[in-house]
């Protein structure tokens, strides 16, 4: 049996992750040897951290701001030289390097970049765009490599692959696969990366000089997130740092990672010491997002196939498998922001999403009510805050909409008085309606044992209840020229949590349908903090967040202790993570249960949203996690879809995904979670 440590499940690699660096490393101007070892210095540092590819600074070798000197032919021999001294060192080193030098081939002295990897030189790329504007003059020196394709160089004695046609690949972690271009070429119009993007590389590599000035460091940021995103891929960019001549400029050492679009990893800028930059890739997600995104295919056939033309140059990635650990910002609440400022964007465009839809549906088709259940909890007043919002916008009296609390038989005095206060808040028409007579009956006629005095508490006696209040919901919106608002939200519908057909699974528009519990939270706090409402409201907003999500369909035990949606389906904080990496990103359950592990298993670690309480910071085992995630596979792939396949309209809200069939998802309602509940069982440890 496998130790902890040893076991598959643990090691990143076996989840498609790439551990990726920046370097900056100490360097002296034209001093080569000098510069050699402070190369190898980083590269040693980069093996003992467990790097799988490192990229360093452009020229990093000769030095990038010696303007002329690169001319001379003693400094280009010495750099040749240096090449063949980093190959030699990385032949105990587990590190794949990208390194920046001057080569000569057919009497031209090309700004590359060399792969280099165990003692192997692999390839060399020339970079394809020179500047020579302003402050650059890299023509006077140097000749581009935008034509340069199927050659081959003569470097330290050994003939490699030369040319912008190469993409590099691990031959046993298939994920493992990257592409090079040098600082200038992702300024252009049509960097190369791009083409290597589409010729099969999931990780493109920037060597960059890069001086700073005002303002720069956001522009790289811009192309980084740019091409990361466009190109459907990570992107690790390596700016020159201290060391270089400051004769008419200075540097700052900059190295960024994104992924996707995300920033994933920054250096510090103006560090006098070297530095490693480092975060793990996800190969996985990025070659998934490929497979969903067919406009990426299409761009490919557009121009030509590269992947038919490029030249795969193949390595072995020397990782063994054990746990290194998981180097990545993995957020607990996906759909949450961390930052401040962005939870605030986030908030403020998902309730204005909300908004903007149910006013559209009021204008298409003139209501003279908007009917809505309110029992007190999160959903139904988020619904009935974005209701009154609508009807602000729109210039209706918040008399519109018609308010209906049903108490039940498990119905607490806390949610009942919230809802009457939320109701009398917000000034709508607000009734009450006592569903207990006529769930009694219904009982009685379909011989229930609750009708005969026993405490038989099943899933009938539930959706009696859950029926009947959907039933008066429709009938007064009949009644009213009005139509129903549905309160479910995203999380329910993925786990079937929810009354089919006659239940509170049926609306005429389903406003929360797109929007998970986590983020229902934050949305009806946000409209506390940015004063949406009056203070009256806002107090008992903050009442209903305070308040334990139940159904409320049992009556409360002897110990007066009320029903809980989260013992018996789990905690939402988990179902949403679990959610948003099976909608999103297709993830398998085992990876999802190491995202899981490595980002619920301590409190105190990571980065929680902001004014998250403390008190609620929760943790959780490998086994807790597993044993849940076990669940929400079985009710999501096993059980639910028939719910999804009839839902009612409503708004895609989260970039995370939806569940409507006309939307993001759509799937038979007759599978089984077979394969799901297999590929987690098989992949993870004994855990007794």
């Amino acid at each position: 049996m496998a130790s902890a440590g040893t076991h598959p499940f643990y090691d990143m690699h076996a989840h498609g992750f790439v551990r990726v660096a920046t370097s900056t490393p100490r360097v002296r101007t034209g001093d080569v040897p000098f510069n050699t070892e402070g190369v190898i210095a980083e590269a040693k540092r980069a093996h003992e951290q467990n790097v799988d590819l490192l990229v360093y600074p452009e020229l990093c070798l000769s030095s990038y701001a010696i303007d002329d000197l690169h001319l001379q032919n003693a400094l280009l021999d010495r750099a040749e030289q240096a090449v063949g001294e980093v190959v030699e060192a990385s032949a105990d080193i587990g590190t794949v390097l990208v390194v920046g030098a001057p080569l000569r081939r057919n009497s031209k002295i090309y700004n590359c970049a060399l792969v280099i990897a165990h003692g192997e030189l692999l390839g060399v790329i020339p970079k394809s765009y020179l500047p020579n504007y302003r402050e650059f003059y890299e023509k006077r020196y140097f000749a581009h490599g935008r034509n340069c394709q199927d050659l081959w160089i003569a470097v330290a004695g050994e003939e490699v692959p030369f040319g912008t046609d190469l993409v590099f690949g691990a031959s046993n972690l298939p994920g493992f696969t990257f592409g090079v271009e040098i600082c200038e070429d992702f300024w252009s119009p049509n960097p190369p990366g791009t083409m290597a993007a589409l010729a099969g590389a999931h990780i493109l590599c920037n060597l960059s000089a890069s001086p700073i000035t005002i303002g720069r460091a956001d522009d790289r940021h811009l192309h980084c997130r740019s091409s990361s995103a466009r190109s459907i891929c990570a992107y690790v960019y390596s700016a020159s740092g201290h060391g270089e001549s400051t004769t008419d400029l200075a540097w700052d050492g900059q190295g960024v990672v994104y992924e996707l679009g995300e920033l994933m990893a920054e250096s510090v800028r103006f560090d006098l010491e070297p530095e490693l930059c480092v975060v793990d890739i996800d190969t996985d997600r990025i070659a998934g997002e490929r497979m969903r995104n067919q406009t990426f295919s299409d761009a490919a056939e557009a121009h030509g196939r590269p992947e038919d033309s490029y030249r795969r140059i193949m390595f072995d990635h020397s990782g063994e498998t054990r746990d290194i650990g998981l180097i990545r910002p993995v957020r607990r609440f996906p759909f949450v922001p961390n930052n401040a400022k962005t939870l605030d964007e986030d908030c403020y465009e998902a309730f204005n999403i909300q908004v903007d839809a149910l006013m559209r549906r009021i204008q298409a088709t003139k209501p003279e009510s908007l009917v809505i259940g309110i029992s007190g909890g999160l959903d139904s007043t988020h619904a009935l805050i974005v209701a009154a919002k609508a009807c602000d916008r729109l210039g209706l009296p918040r008399s519109t909409i018609r308010g209906y609390t049903m108490p039940g038989f498990g119905t607490s005095d806390t949610t009942k008085s919230n809802a009457w206060r939320l109701m009398e808040a917000m000034e709508i028409t607000a009734e009450e309606i006592d569903i207990k007579p006529a769930a009694k009956r219904m009982l009685e006629d379909i011989g229930h044992p609750y009708a005969d005095g026993e405490a038989h508490y099943d899933v009938t006696f539930e959706n009696v209840q859950a029926g009947l209040r959907t039933d008066y919901l429709f009938r007064l919106a009949g009644q009213h020229s009005g139509f129903v608002i549905g309160t479910g939200d995203l999380s329910e519908l993925a786990l079937g949590w929810c009354t089919y057909g006659v239940g509170d699974h049926m609306s005429h528009y389903g406003v929360n349908s797109g929007v998970p519990k986590t983020l229902i939270q934050y949305l009806i706090r946000w409209t506390i903090e940015t004063e949406q409402f009056v203070p009256a409201c806002a107090e008992v907003l903050a009442a209903v967040l305070d308040t334990e999500i139940s159904p409320e369909l049992v009556p409360a035990g002897e110990d007066g202790e009320l029903q809980s949606t989260e013992e018996k389906i789990g905690p939402y904080e988990l179902n949403d993570f679990f959610l948003h990496h099976t909608i999103r990103y297709g993830q398998r359950p085992a990876k999802i249960a190491f995202l899981a592990f490595h980002a619920w298993r301590d409190a105190s670690a990571g980065h929680w949203p902001v004014n998250f309480p403390q008190e609620r910071k929760n943790e959780y085992d490998l086994a807790q996690i597993a044993g849940w995630l076990e669940k929400f596979l079985h009710r999501f792939f096993g059980f639910s879809q028939f719910k999804r396949s009839a839902l009612p309209n409503g708004p895609k809200v989260s970039s995370g995904g939806a569940l409507s069939p006309r939307g993001d998802w759509r799937a038979p309602s007759d599978a089984v979670a077979d394969v799901w509940l297999d590929d987690l069982r098989s992949s993870l440890p004994d855990l007794d």
